[in-house]
């Protein structure tokens, strides 16, 4: 199954540009908004989880950030993230791993997740992400997932929406919510995803 879903991840991304996939963002907007918020030094170490081809990290780059890293089990959404910036890409730490299986050997400022958690479906999926997130993130958290008001499925693989109570219960041990909004995400097919946006603190137990 993992091999599958890693396959499929490189399909979308080898066969369709930016244009063709339905989370494309021209400017993160709520992501970098969520992370000014949590006043950072520019030397915090920031990992964008399931980041692909985004471009939150050329945001981050331009506003002075030094320690970034990408996380994707798509090989081919990083590659293409690296040939968008060029010789900035240098400056960023780009790991190939699907998150259930990443075993970071540092901790992270900021971990943020737009559009991978909703696409973990099963009980043993979520301990495993928050597993390592909980060992992994020292200062704050934000996650954005498919709303209630959202479509079921994604990129052809079936996700699990969420409210608010439901995203704040599963990060209860370990990370205490700063806020939730929701947002209308307008696809290049000018379709609209109901969005979840929360951010979290890191509370150790």
């Amino acid at each position: 199954m993992k091999l599958d879903i890693k396959k499929h991840w490189e399909t979308v991304y080898e066969t369709k540009n930016p244009d063709q996939v339905s989370w494309t963002q021209e400017i993160p907007k709520t992501s970098l908004e969520l992370i000014h918020s949590f006043g950072l030094d520019k030397t915090a170490k920031i990992i964008d989880v399931g980041g692909g081809d985004s471009k939150l990290v050329d945001y981050l780059l331009d506003e002075g950030f030094q320690n970034i890293s990408v996380l994707d089990i798509s090989f081919k959404s990083l590659e293409k993230a690296k040939n968008r910036l060029g010789k900035k890409a240098n400056k960023v730490n780009w790991i190939v791993s699907d998150i259930t299986e990443f075993e970071p050997n540092t901790t992270f400022d900021v971990w943020h997740d737009r559009a991978t958690f909703h696409f973990l479906t099963t009980t043993d999926q979520i301990e495993k992400y928050m597993k390592t997130a909980r060992k992994s993130v020292s200062g704050f958290m934000t996650i954005g997932t498919f709303s209630q008001n959202a479509p079921k499925m994604c990129s052809g693989l079936e996700i699990k929406q969420y409210k608010e109570e439901e995203l704040t219960s599963e990060l209860k041990n370990g990370f205490a919510k700063i806020k939730c909004i929701t947002e209308d995400h307008l696809t290049p097919f000018n379709t609209k995803q109901n969005f979840l946006f929360c951010s979290f603190k890191r509370q150790l137990n």
